[in-house]
């Protein structure tokens, strides 16, 4: 079987992964997405033929979304790197037309992750990639928080805010423009769009404060500006978590009736599609259901659902990352009764196709013990 048919004719056993699927205008090939990785190869902010090589490989290998790694919009306070491509400016955009065009030709779609660092230390992506090198510009938050007792940076002022809703906006525009399939909203991980989601970073008392839902408003305005600015169906992702790089064990919502208070103004607002990330996608979000954190914002929303998390990997991100520990091949069975039983609608995966482009391939094969095993030294070989 060559390669293109063990895509179109996978193993039995994983034939769900596979399916191709479609969720309004965003028609896949099947259910695999590459998650959002930051690699800071992209010197000025400018991504150039080496991230075009990146993406255009695992769109051949056989990925049915790319989700780019996080990428910078157009507000002097969002970046920590300069070598995290933007997604804004003449040169950096037509390095991007050149990776979606590139994408598309392999049979992939692909959005941009749009992502503003907010409060977020500094260091905080430099204690994970040796190399970073941080950008001093000045920390903007909902409280100039960073987490409850520690300061970073001062709180933003209402024009602040509204001049970065706009640079979403304006970015996700330019991915229209572009061609892109969509964009995903990064509001994960205790970076500024999650900084408004957490009481422990969000102590405003104006509109933007306030109880779990009130302080989805940063959020649901993002959502609602870049609606206007592209197009009714254009597809729009927000990835969210309850782990922070502040606090890997934070729950902001520890209750389903608290998830769905969070979920519902965001759906209102017009997300299509939940992200929804953790450390290891099997890990039960709530006692008394085995559903994960996609599961239940599914149930809970109505939306289709990403999960991501450790996906065919024994050990999590911040294990091998962090403390050197190397993830070896886990079994896909789990994954796979998941997706057939729909409690989730789409996988992303992350480090095992930083070491298996051809990871669909691998798996549609029936061959997933053999992938290869992820270390944080295989960081230096991004291509």
């Amino acid at each position: 079987m060559d390669y293109a048919e063990s895509l179109d004719r996978p193993d039995a056993q994983v034939a769900v992964l596979f399916e191709p699927v479609a969720f309004g205008s965003l028609k896949l090939r099947n259910r695999i997405v590459m998650a959002p990785m930051t690699r800071a190869f992209s010197p000025g902010g400018v991504p150039g033929p080496n991230v075009t090589e990146y993406y255009r490989r695992r769109a051949e290998g056989g990925v049915g979304l790319i989700i780019t790694e996080g990428t910078w919009v157009g507000h002097p306070s969002a970046s920590n790197d300069p070598n995290v491509p933007d997604f804004y400016g003449q040169d950096a955009l037509a390095g991007w037309s050149e990776v979606c065009r590139q994408v598309h030709d392999a049979g992939a779609k692909i959005v941009p992750q749009l992502w503003h660092v907010g409060a977020a230390a500094k260091s905080d992506v430099a204690e994970i990639y040796e190399d970073c090198q941080a950008i001093e510009s000045e920390r903007l938050g909902p409280s100039g928080l960073v987490k409850v007792g520690v300061p970073g940076g001062r709180s933003l002022e209402a024009s602040e805010i509204e001049d970065i809703i706009e640079a979403y906006a304006s970015a996700a525009a330019s991915a229209l423009a572009l061609g892109f399939d969509g964009v995903e909203i990064h509001g994960a991980h205790g970076y500024l769009v999650d900084q408004f989601f957490w009481h422990e970073t969000n102590a405003r008392s104006d509109d933007f404060g306030g109880d779990g839902a009130a302080r989805t408003r940063f959020a649901a305005e993002i959502v609602k500006r870049v609606r206007s600015r592209t197009a009714p169906d254009f597809p729009i992702i927000l990835r969210f978590s309850q782990w922070k790089m502040q606090d890997y064990g934070a729950r902001p919502w520890p209750s389903p009736d608290q998830l769905e208070a969070f979920l519902r103004p965001l759906v209102d607002a017009g997300v299509d599609i939940f992200h929804c990330s953790q450390r290891r996608y099997w890990d039960a979000e709530f006692a008394g259901s085995d559903l994960n954190l996609a599961g239940w914002t599914r149930k809970l929303s109505g939306k289709p659902t990403i999960t991501v998390g450790s996906v065919t990997l024994s050990a999590e991100m911040i294990s091998t990352l962090m403390e050197g520990e190397t993830a070896t091949p886990r079994s896909i069975v789990d994954l796979v009764q998941r997706v057939e039983d729909n409690e989730f609608d789409l996988v992303a995966v992350g480090r095992a196709l930083i070491t298996n482009p051809d990871w669909p391939k691998t798996v549609a094969s029936g061959n997933a013990a053999h992938l290869n095993p992820f270390s944080v030294g295989v960081l230096a070989q991004l291509t």
